[in-house]
């Protein structure tokens, strides 16, 4: 564990603050009965800029280990990752063709959402998934996988056992990785000499424009530009060839890489094109970054006026989904069940329990039929479209939905 203010790349000082949220539990901590009397471990939510290569990092207060070892998070429950995940595969195998002769590898794979699809094609396929219980699962729904976290040493291990990929997948890992550079160093070791890297991950430039800090909880130790992702892949001999602007989680980047030795792909004019666009957003300037704050703090006066006024007047409130999201504006904004009552998530694995720090016990969604609130705050606004479809019934006494992020905004 390394709590030393140092850049995970460059080991430059961290020196400067991007945003300080102030102390908050372990995001996907969901507390059972019998913890609900028991001191709970608070961590500094504050995330540094680095300023030699501008890369926006939390320190390492809790191990992966604690963090990802049982982990409370499944792909497969919600019907838009199912669909982002088909949809990425039907392009893979169309762009590069990838067959039964491929071995398709996927790093922090979940319960094997996002590889079903590559099976179902005839492509063979492994997952590696820290979390064990999530592991199971993947294995259960007939999908090989490890349980093991990803690093130089684990794919040093595959690599002797003759197994390497012809694509590396990576959605939603680069950033839960608290050692950098040995993650990126097994990318290298782990691929095939023509093989190809697909990572999914938030955009920083997004998540600034857009007012996204609730996507910043202890489980993303690291939030990336593009330019500052092409030189980690650089420094490791890797090469970035090509990159898409997808809109999973708000606004995130996917880019394809390759060995540098490999010269076999040419790079994408979209390369240098989004290079120029962060630059002309400011990304390459510190003081981009340290005004962030201020536009945090004004979210959270907007979002307590809201909730002051509604209950004032009388109005119930509960909240769509249990995600780690929404556990670090709930934390941050100090929302509880004084204006919260409750929550409910589709997740089994969630409900029962209660959200961490805040305590707002989490349901089935069948809750919100029961009690008919005047309003639902979707907390996973990133799938707001797919839940007022699910939940539209609440029209029918009423109820409006209600999001937080980027602003404060009511659906009738």
């Amino acid at each position: 564990m390394n709590i030393a203010n140092r850049c995970r790349f460059c080991d430059a000082s961290l020196k400067y603050t991007f945003v300080d949220l102030g102390m908050s539990p372990l995001a996907n901590s969901y507390i059972k009965d019998v913890q609900l009397n028991k001191m709970e471990p608070f961590y500094p939510l504050h995330t540094y800029i680095c300023n030699k290569c501008f890369l926006v990092q939390l320190i390492e207060f809790e191990s992966p280990e604690s963090i990802f070892s049982d982990y409370a998070y499944f792909s497969s429950f919600s019907d838009s990752m199912l669909q982002h995940a088909k949809e990425y595969v039907q392009m893979m195998i169309e762009r590069f063709g990838f067959s039964s002769r491929s071995q398709v590898i996927e790093i922090a794979s979940n319960d094997g959402y996002l590889l079903r699809y590559f099976k179902e094609k005839g492509v063979p396929v492994l997952g590696i998934e820290p979390a064990e219980n999530v592991a199971r699962a993947a294995i259960e729904n007939g999908i090989k996988t490890i349980s093991k976290f990803f690093g130089a040493r684990t794919a040093s291990e595959l690599s002797a056992e003759g197994i390497q990929g012809d694509l590396l997948i990576g959605n939603n890992v680069l950033a839960h990785v608290p050692d950098l550079n040995d993650f990126v160093k097994g990318l290298k070791v782990a691929l095939k000499p023509e093989g190809i890297i697909t990572m999914e991950f938030p955009h920083i430039m997004r998540l600034i424009e857009k007012n996204l800090f609730d996507t910043i909880y202890h489980e993303h130790f690291s939030y990336f530009s593009f330019k500052t992702v092409r030189d980690v892949f650089e420094f490791h001999a890797l090469t970035v060839f090509d990159v898409d602007e997808v809109k999973t989680h708000g606004g995130s980047l996917r880019i394809y890489a390759c060995h540098k030795e490999d010269k076999s792909r040419n790079i994408s004019n979209k390369v240098n094109a989004l290079i120029s666009k962060e630059i002309k957003e400011g990304l390459n300037t510190l003081e981009h970054y340290v005004t962030f704050s201020e536009s945090v703090k004004e979210t959270k006066r907007k979002i307590l006026d809201f909730l002051v006024r509604e209950k004032r007047a009388g109005k119930s409130i509960a909240a769509y989904g249990a995600p780690a999201k929404g556990n670090t504006l709930l934390n941050y904004c100090g929302i509880r069940t004084d204006f919260i009552d409750y929550a409910v998530d589709r997740s089994p694995h969630k409900q029962g329990h209660y959200l961490p720090g805040v305590h707002i016990p989490i349901t089935l969604p069948e809750e919100v039929k029961k009690t008919k609130p005047d309003y639902l705050v979707i907390l996973p606004w990133n799938i707001k479209d797919e839940i007022m479809s699910q939940m539209s019934y609440i029209r029918e006494w009423g109820g409006k939905f209600v999001v937080f992020i980027p602003e404060v905004k009511v659906y009738e």
